[in-house]
């Protein structure tokens, strides 16, 4: 297949009369259209206005996308312990499908072909069959929470982890390697050193798995973790192993001059959730100066329920002007870095190898968007327009590893019913308003 239009294939590259070749799970070649088209004769042609890599969640909760509402303008450990964990513990293993579905099926109309998803303490089996059917690329992990959880969710130590092994034996590399494992503790707040302890062991058994966890969201958080260990959050995860390359950490919002050095150090990587951040009033996370260190930064929407959406153009958007705004600096986070987070910085810390831009070689994870709007009209800059004008509704066509996912042209969702996937979560809504 030959995907014609503009191409924006990195941070860096853009073709305006552009295309992308698909063979299979991969790419076969990107370049101007004129030229790709001599080669490939027999290649039928597809046409779009604008084709992108596919975005890459770097946080991401798609079982609470059934909660979408249910907490707003509340502090994050009340927004956490009173509202949010109630309501997963609530559901049962077909209405945790029914979330998770819900989650990827907007993840994929809206352009993320990648998350790096947090699940929850039951039914985890349940969001990864969601997310193997309906066609994402995800590193994804059930929840560990040993301390500090409400009834339904808190779980004896070495079940938590003997759970979570069997999970990884069943799903890493799930999909020919579209789904991989992440151990997912929740947060310091609510595990245990042991079984910290134990989530980095399991992870060292095993090639490829990788660790993600909250850190540092909220200074109530922090003041707890502080509290129970007598030190700080980053430092307490360092301690007990939980930092280094295959380590994720959503938010990082308040760190020390120590913290920042560990997480250099370490090579840990950061996922920037700016809107979560600003609607649980957490805090702006120094964003600019962990890039200026070289630290890894990827973007995430957080949970449906402290966002409201999984939107990764409006994160985008939101992402710079808030850096821009703590820096007092028009200059810092344009349009290429962002783009960056949202693509390569993202698989990066996913781990996910040729994945976040639209090269030779690479996996053929592409979508296209609509721009015969006014809002994209004029359109000066194809990368200032995905990062800063662009909307999640605009994309028309999303493709993972070479298939057809999401295609507006032929029906929306290629790989399940959308329309049923909506009506079963209202119905689940239903029963938490209930």
């Amino acid at each position: 297949m030959l995907l014609a239009g503009t191409v924006v294939a990195d941070p860096e590259t853009v073709y305006e009369e552009g295309a992308v070749v698909v063979g299979g799970e991969t790419i076969e070649a990107v370049g101007p259209r004129s030229d790709l088209e001599d080669a490939y004769p027999d290649h039928a042609v597809r046409e779009f206005d604008l084709l992108s890599p596919g975005l890459v969640g770097g946080h991401v909760h798609s079982v609470q996308s059934v909660g979408r509402g249910i907490a707003d303008d509340t502090a994050l450990l009340e927004w956490l312990f009173e509202h949010v964990l109630p309501m997963e513990a609530s559901l049962d293993r077909e209405e945790m499908r029914t979330a998770a579905e819900l989650g990827y099926l907007e993840l994929l109309e809206s352009g993320t072909t990648t998350a790096i998803d947090h699940l929850s303490v039951r039914h985890a089996e349940s969001a990864f069959e969601a997310a193997i059917d309906l066609g994402v690329r995800g590193r994804l992990g059930k929840v560990l929470m040993d301390k500090r959880a409400p009834d339904g969710l808190r779980e004896d130590t070495d079940e938590a982890l003997s759970t979570t092994e069997r999970l990884l034996k069943t799903y890493h590399g799930a999909a020919d390697g579209r789904i991989r494992y992440a151990v997912t503790p929740r947060f310091a707040v609510s595990c245990t050193e042991a079984c910290l302890r134990g989530s980095r062991e399991i992870a060292d058994r095993y090639d490829g798995v990788r660790i993600h966890t909250h850190a540092s969201e909220n200074e109530d958080e922090i003041e707890t973790v502080e509290s129970d260990t007598g030190m700080r959050n980053i430092a307490w995860l360092d301690e007990v192993g939980l930092t280094g390359e295959d380590v994720v950490l959503a938010h990082c919002v308040h760190t020390t001059e120590r913290e920042r050095d560990i997480l250099e150090r370490t090579g840990t990587h950061v996922t920037y959730c700016p809107s979560s951040n600003m609607k649980l009033a957490s805090g702006i996370a120094p964003i600019a100066d962990y890039l200026d260190r070289g630290i890894d930064v990827a973007l995430g929407n957080d949970g449906p329920p402290c966002n409201n959406t999984l939107d990764p153009f409006t994160e985008m958007r939101q992402a710079s002007l808030l850096q821009k705004v703590d820096r007092l600096d028009p200059q810092v986070t344009p349009a290429q870095v962002v783009f960056e987070m949202a693509t390569l910085g993202g698989a990066r810390a996913a781990g996910f190898e040729k994945v976040g831009a639209l090269r030779e070689g690479w996996k053929a994870d592409v979508i296209a968007l609509d721009t015969d709007l006014t809002r994209a009209t004029p359109l000066f800059d194809p990368l200032s327009h995905l990062v800063f004008s662009a909307h999640g509704d605009d994309v028309t066509f999303t493709m993972v590893d070479g298939d057809v996912v999401y295609d507006e042209a032929f029906g929306g969702l290629q790989t399940g019913d959308a329309d049923d996937v909506r009506e079963r979560a209202r119905r689940v809504a239903d029963g938490l308003r209930d």
